[in-house]
């Protein structure tokens, strides 16, 4: 939350005309890009919920969502 804060502060120092506000909204989508979006993705994917949205080849219909995997 600290670097959505830093955003909003970010936008109100440019909005008055200061111009280390782009600066610090620069550094806060850097922040969100780099360390918390990898962040999230491996929080994600390390258990393993992403395999029922995978295809399977291997099916006759590959397309075809069973039942018993959807939660």
């Amino acid at each position: 939350m600290i670097f959505l804060a830093a955003f909003i502060t970010g936008l109100v120092m440019k909005s008055y005309g200061y111009d280390a506000g782009n600066i610090i909204v620069g550094i806060s989508v850097l922040f969100m890009a780099f360390i918390l979006m990898p962040v999230f993705i491996f929080y994600r994917y390390q258990k393993g919920k992403y395999k029922k949205y995978v295809l399977d080849t291997k099916k006759k219909n590959p397309f075809k969502l069973d039942k018993d995997q959807l939660i």
